[in-house]
Order: C-alpha cells, then sequence, then structure tokens
C-alpha cells in the first residue's frame, strides 16, 4: 500500500509525527550499539462507526500474549519496541490489577514528615507476591532504554504507528523482528463513510456496510523493512485449517514465520510454521503449575531463528 493510499483511507492521527520521532531515536541508539530490537505489537484495534465516536467494534484480545512476550524478549536481551492497544495488558503490570494493588498498598507510617511532593507506599511482600521483582524489572529495563511503549487505540492509529515504526526499524536490517501479535481488525467503516453523530435508534435497525482492511504484511515485508524478520500469528477456531491457512499466508506474504494457535488451547499450545518446518511447542501440566508462559518457548525458539537468519543474511 501507498502512502499516499494509507492516508487518504486512514486519515493520519494526532500525535503521529512526536510518537514517530520518538521510535526512530529509540531505534538508531540501539541500532547504533549493536542491539536485536524488536517491534511487539499488543492488543486489539477498536474501529468507530462514527466520526464523533460513541459506538465501535472491538475483538476480544486482552494483549497478554504481546505484554508477556515482551517480557521474555527483554530477558533475551532484545531492546522492545511496544506498540500496544492503550489500557489493554502491559508487560510486568499485567499480573497485578488496580483493585490487586489498591487493597495491598498503604501510605508508610510517619508519611505525615515526608514532603509533599513525595509519596511513600509498603504492602507486606505476601500481598503482591512477585510484585518487587516485576517492579525491578520493569525499572531495569526502563532505565537501560531498552524499552519504549506507544500506544494506539483506533485501527486507524494502528496502521500509522505501524508504518512509522517499520520506517524507524528499517536501518537495522536483519537486526529489526517484527512479533505482530495485536489482534487487528479485518473490516472497516472509511472516514468518508462514517455519521459524523450518534447513530440513533429512531432509525430503526443498524446496516453497516465495512470494508476490507488493507493487509500490512505486504508493503511490511516488500517496502517498509524488506531485511527485517518477520513473524505473524494466525488464530483459528478450527483446528483442521490453521495449518493451512498459515502456509498460505506465508506463501502469500513472503515472511519468515506465522505462530499458528486454536483459540481454546493457545495459552499452552502453539505451532511455529515456516516455509519448510512445523515445530509444536506446548506446556506440560508440570510447567503451567510452576507459573510458565507458552510465551516463553516461543520467543526462545523465535530467538535461534532471528540469530540464524541474521548471520545467513550477513
Amino acid at each position: 500500500m501507498a502512502e499516499e493510499t494509507l492516508g487518504a483511507e486512514f486519515p493520519e492521527p494526532p500525535g503521529l509525527a512526536r510518537c514517530a520521532a520518538l521510535m526512530q531515536r529509540f531505534a538508531a541508539r540501539l541500532g547504533s550499539q549493536g542491539r536485536r530490537v524488536v517491534l511487539v505489537t499488543s492488543g486489539g484495534t477498536k474501529v468507530p462507526l462514527e466520526a464523533r465516536t460513541v459506538r465501535f467494534l472491538d475483538n476480544f484480545s486482552s494483549g497478554r500474549r504481546g505484554a508477556v512476550s515482551a517480557e521474555s524478549f527483554l530477558s533475551a536481551g532484545y531492546g522492545v519496541l511496544f506498540l500496544h492497544r492503550a489500557r489493554s495488558a502491559f508487560p510486568f503490570a499485567h499480573r497485578f490489577p488496580p483493585q490487586t494493588w489498591l487493597a495491598a498498598l498503604r501510605p508508610v507510617k510517619g508519611e505525615a514528615e515526608v514532603p509533599s511532593s513525595r509519596l511513600l507506599l509498603e504492602a507486606e511482600a505476601t500481598s503482591l507476591p512477585g510484585f518487587a521483582a516485576a517492579l525491578r524489572s520493569y525499572q531495569k529495563a526502563a532505565d537501560a532504554g531498552n524499552f519504549l511503549s506507544v500506544e494506539f487505540a483506533t485501527l486507524t492509529d494502528y496502521l500509522h504507528l505501524l508504518q512509522a515504526a517499520a520506517q524507524a526499524l528499517r536501518p537495522l536490517g536483519s537486526c529489526a523482528m517484527f512479533y505482530l501479535a495485536a489482534a487487528v481488525s479485518d473490516f472497516y467503516v472509511p472516514a468518508s463513510e462514517m455519521p459524523e453523530h450518534k447513530i440513533h435508534s429512531s432509525g430503526g435497525p443498524l446496516q453497516i456496510t465495512m470494508k476490507l482492511v488493507p493487509k500490512m504484511l505486504s508493503p511490511l515485508v516488500k517496502d517498509w523493512a524488506p531485511k527485517a524478520f518477520v513473524i505473524s500469528f494466525k488464530l483459528e477456531t478450527d483446528p483442521t485449517v490453521v495449518i493451512d491457512h498459515a502456509r498460505k499466508a506465508l506463501e502469500t506474504y513472503r515472511h519468515q514465520v506465522v505462530v499458528a494457535n486454536i483459540l481454546e488451547s493457545r495459552r499452552s499450545y502453539v505451532v511455529i510454521v515456516t516455509k519448510d518446518s512445523e515445530t509444536q511447542l506446548s506446556l506440560s501440566d508440570e510447567e503451567m503449575g510452576k507459573g510458565m508462559e507458552i510465551e516463553e518457548k516461543i520467543v526462545s525458539n523465535l530467538q535461534s531463528r532471528h540469530i540464524a537468519f541474521i548471520n545467513e543474511e550477513n
């Protein structure tokens, strides 16, 4: 898709230039250090039905896979550009929903003597197990400059930010990885066809005609970052078609990997599909009992493939 087509179909969102500059600086700095950098896309895309949005279409994605994967990539030494849906699961924080820490945290005794510009809180370690370790891990990555998060909300936001991220990572060549775990809508209402104001039920039953969202994999692989290592995801509800659909995607877009998974078993079983291989990854009952996540195995597998890919390219 040409840039002008993206602009015409999907108007540029506010703040795009600022986000693009942040991503460019992040990628350039880590690239100058010879670091591998991964773009992790995460969460679902909102599709507005009105220009001044009251109603919209959405999907079930919580962003959990992207958040856990980002943690694993950081542990593996990658710089992580985390492009995520606003208020979706966030690395290191998703295990601690607000109701958990609101109930556990307490002001430190003697807080009245602390300057008003500071807030001191404490909690029993048993009331927030793992919280201190998660906080330290996040702060370590943030302080080292190895992690940058950028938010999107709508489909339009996502498409523009994906293109900007690809342009930022393009100079890194094969050291850039695209881990496209976001659940992107397949359908949308063009801006030119949206009603300006809220759709009223007094008009009777609602009929909506939606267009197919252009597939971003094609320009990403061919034009935006042609030397990068690209992974897409294929989620299905029918296990008899998922591998065939994954292979069709590889043939169509010519990228490197599809992670195929079934809705009901996506937390414990996936298949890594490449042009000439299928690798099943699963969690045993013992591993799940220990709190292991399937994303740890996915990232470990992909890291090895990425290193081999870099060596082949160089």
